[in-house]
């Protein structure tokens, strides 16, 4: 030994000497040429061709499906493509050996027990095939997989077994577990959704939504209310606040949500059934029906992934003036497909199909002044939603670099029929409450005018109706290159096209009678490229900066209208074109551990359109939200024994384009002028032991709308400035859950219990749609008993049978509305089971 060389250093150096095989053996580059196959197929090739020894655990594992591997690379890097979207991981022995298992259950975002590892999502690299200290959550709605950790936003990511956990509820299981989403509440498949204040009106008119629907990488619709499509084997949801238009384009202004149905799954066949019966007080039972099946093709890894359902809700409202009871039931009934072709070389190509009927026996709304779950109408206010869409995703992996193509063609129709009889006619003799004025638009005067030459009954004691049918058909291709966040560097690159057309026709019936009222067409084709990185510029310093540049075409023409009209209207449906340049930017940095400070700048927009306008179209211009955001994150999900998180949001929103009602008592569409929002958000969960979850959550909006254009000022017979706050969004809401699971003997047992409070909003801009609505708590508990393969569930919601008032407006066709309320479901218990094999 060297006389200066004392036996604590000779000792650390020789430890420093024994770990330097093993690293030079994990960093040592060899040629991997290893196809995909079965990993008993797979294993004695990449052990022979990398000189190391690996074993397996799990017997079962033996028949998994791995991936090819080729190319120059570490042995680490070569088993972590090997194993990448198995369900196995690999553990390090010693420098020459390694060992195969499976992956640990997760833990839910939600809930501290295990649950089942969710299944492979379509082409997404698992992040833990090589055992790592903790499980991470995944971006994957930024498009590189960024970690949660280097996201500068607020993003809440939903468990899809959560979300069905107690019975599939479609938008409300969304709902009900998030404070800064909310919804008009007309019925299912006919609503609006906003995310974070950032709302335009109560009705489905030609405006885009503020909000993006996705489902997996297809946008759901671009100018059309929620598909309302039931959540079924889902994967997860990522809701993603604020402008989202750098990745997102037209129509995120609010945000986006994002859901991730469950892959396609070649490793083995699976059958789940769900039943469910529902009781509901003051109505009629309901039940509840589905069935998911995965089914391996070949050993090539093809698969195929089926899903149905059908579903009652029972009505609750009665109809007094027609002698009716529960009058507004609900059916849907729904399916989705995917069928998974592994190709060669490591392409695959998913083709999917998705198609869901809803059928509105009635409206869901009741008199305000009437018995408790009751409305007098002479007609029946039904709807009826069909939606269908059919999908080509295009994917392949190679290095570090992923390509994905998803492509679709969208149908969708809606019918809706209002009620737009005179207050005399719905006070009917069982009425105990007065009516309100008609607007002259629809009173006597107008149906006289439509109807004189044949006019024989009297106008009073007919019923009138107004029907309504959007129908809309789009198809539309995203196509990007992108690689994943990985050693400091993530990014994506993509471009896409939109071709979307939808029809709106209008029909007043008066009795027997029927005229037709001017309706419109608008069509738009969009292109847009795009792009976004992220680098970490320094430890604990991350940067983000993107751009999307999108050139649509626009068009439209009226429908319904005389020839003559047609002419006088051609200057206003005449096509034109618009360029927008949507930046974003955004800095996160960890000063300490755990703690995480970011700041972001994004914008949104929505293109132009065409409203009609008594008897003649009226273009309305683009409108563009800039939002500037910052905020704090404590802790990490599901792993923390405390995280929190809260932001502040300040938005200026420009030419609003918003549905109200016109002079004329009808709903149109126009830029009523600008506006600013400021939102204030947090959350916070606490898990004191392994088996007890506790979160709440809360939002503060503050919306404005001001400089209001001039040609709005005489329809709201307002003087110019401020016009009031932002329609259909809280101006504060509050949400808290609790969870508990634990095993009980052989069975699994857990429980949830949820209390949503939402505050007072008004329903629409203008003053016939100045009613307040909200101020009220929903409640709910859902537990269930059983196993993986058997289970036994009771659900109990609105346990306090309160009323509330969700949405006021009824029919926008009666002056006021200050005689309508849209109340919760009733106290309602579901009993269920479910099987699996």
């Amino acid at each position: 030994m060297h006389p200066r060389l004392s036996p604590r250093l000779f000792a650390a150096a020789a430890a420093i000497a024994l770990c330097l095989p093993a690293q030079a053996q994990a960093a040592e580059e060899r040629a991997f040429d290893v196809p995909k196959g079965s990993l008993s197929t797979a294993l004695p090739l990449i052990s022979r061709q990398a000189g190391v020894s690996i074993s397996v655990g799990d017997a079962k594992l033996w028949q998994g499906r791995v991936k090819p591997v080729r190319g120059r690379m570490s042995v680490e890097e070569a088993i972590r493509r090997l194993l990448a979207g198995s369900d196995a991981r690999a553990v390090r022995v010693s420098a020459t050996s390694w060992r195969i298992e499976r992956r640990p259950v997760r833990v839910a975002r939600s809930a501290s027990a295990p649950r089942h590892a969710p299944q492979p999502r379509a082409r997404e690299p698992a992040q833990d095939t090589v055992a790592a200290a903790q499980d991470e959550i995944i971006v994957t709605a930024s498009k590189t997989d960024l970690p949660l950790s280097h996201f500068a936003g607020v993003v809440t990511k939903l468990d899809g077994g959560d979300l069905a956990f107690g019975g599939e509820r479609g938008m409300d299981s969304i709902l009900s577990r998030t404070a800064t989403v909310s919804s008009t509440h007309l019925g299912p498949g006919r609503n609006k959704l906003f995310i974070r204040g950032i709302a335009d009106s109560s009705f489905t008119g030609p405006t885009q939504s503020t909000v993006g629907q996705y489902l997996g990488d297809i946008r759901l619709s671009y100018n059309a209310p929620d598909p309302d499509l039931r959540l079924y084997d889902i994967d997860n949801v990522e809701i993603l606040e604020g402008p989202q238009g750098t990745l997102y384009g037209a129509g995120s202004l609010g945000g986006i949500i994002r859901v991730i149905p469950k892959a396609p799954d070649p490793r083995e066949m699976t059958v789940q059934a769900i039943a469910g019966l529902s009781i509901t007080q003051h109505g009629d039972p309901g039940g509840d029906i589905a069935a998911i099946a995965n089914i391996p093709v070949s050993d090539n890894g093809h698969a195929l992934r089926l899903v149905g359902y059908m579903l009652t809700d029972g009505g609750y409202i009665d109809n007094p003036l027609r002698g009716q009871n529960d009058v507004n039931r609900v059916h849907i009934r729904g399916g989705r497909g995917t069928f998974r072709f592994e190709a060669d070389d490591d392409w695959a190509v998913d083709f999917g199909g998705v198609y869901q009927a809803i059928t509105s026996d009635d409206a869901q709304y009741a008199d305000k002044n009437g018995a408790p779950l009751t409305r007098n109408s002479m007609v029946e206010q039904n709807a009826t939603a069909r939606y269908g869409m059919g999908t080509v995703v295009v994917m392949k992996d190679w290095d570090d670099l992923h390509f994905q193509s998803s492509n679709a063609y969208i149908d969708h129709r809606l019918f809706e029929r209002f009620d737009a009889s005179l207050p005399e006619a719905r006070r009917g003799t069982d009425m105990s409450s007065g009516g309100v004025p008609v607007p002259p638009s629809i009173g006597a005067v107008d149906v006289e005018r439509l109807f004189a030459p044949i006019q024989v009954v009297p106008l009073n004691d007919v019923p009138r109706v107004l029907d309504q049918h959007n129908a809309t058909r789009m198809f539309v291709s995203e196509n990007r290159l992108s690689r994943p966040y990985r050693d400091g560097l993530g990014w994506v690159i993509g471009a896409s096209f939109i071709d979307n057309r939808t029809r709106q026709n209008r029909e007043y019936g008066y009795g027997p009678l029927r005229a037709i009222l001017p309706g419109v067409t608008n069509k738009i084709t969009e292109f847009t490229g795009y792009a976004e990185a992220t680098v970490e510029v320094m430890p604990d310093l991350i940067a983000s900066g993107g751009v999307r540049l999108s050139h649509a075409k626009l068009g439209g023409a009226a429908e319904g209208v005389s020839f003559a009209l047609a002419q006088a209207n051609r200057a206003t449906t005449a096509s034109r074109k618009e360029t927008d340049l949507l930046p974003s930017v955004s800095l996160l940095a960890t000063p300490l551990h755990n703690v995480r400070l970011y700041a972001r700048y994004q914008e949104g927009f929505r293109p132009g359109g065409l409203a009609v306008d008594g008897n003649f179209v009226r273009r309305f211009l683009n409108d563009q939200v800039r939002t500037w955001e910052a905020g704090m994150r404590f802790g990490d999900k599901g792993q923390s024994l405390l995280d929190a998180s809260i932001s502040i949001s300040h938005s200026r929103w420009r030419n609003i384009q918003a549905d109200f009602i016109d002079s004329t008592g009808f709903p149109t569409t126009a830029n009523i002028g600008d506006g600013r929002i400021t939102s204030l958000s947090g959350a916070v969960a606490m898990r004191p032991t392994a088996a007890l979850t506790f979160e709440l959550g809360a939002v503060y909006n503050h919306s404005r709308v001001d400089d209001l254009a001039p040609q709005i000022l005489p329809v709201f017979d307002a003087a110019p400035g401020r016009l009031g706050r932002i329609p259909n969004v809280a101006s504060h809401a509050v949400r808290g859950s609790v969870n508990y699971a634990t095993v009980i003997g052989d069975e699994d047992f857990r429980v949830n219990g949820w209390a949503n409070y939402i505050g007072p909003s008004r329903l629409g801009i203008g003053p016939v749609l100045g009613e307040s609505q909200g101020d009220y708590v929903d409640t709910g508990v859902a537990m269930r008993v059983g196993n993986e393969r058997r289970g036994l569930s009771l659900t109990l919601t609105n346990l306090f049978d309160s009323r509330g008032n969700r949405f006021s407006l009824g029919t926008p066709f009666l002056e006021g509305n200050e005689g309508f309320l849209t109340p919760l479901r009733p106290r309602t218990l579901r009993i269920a089971v479910d099987v699996a094999y």
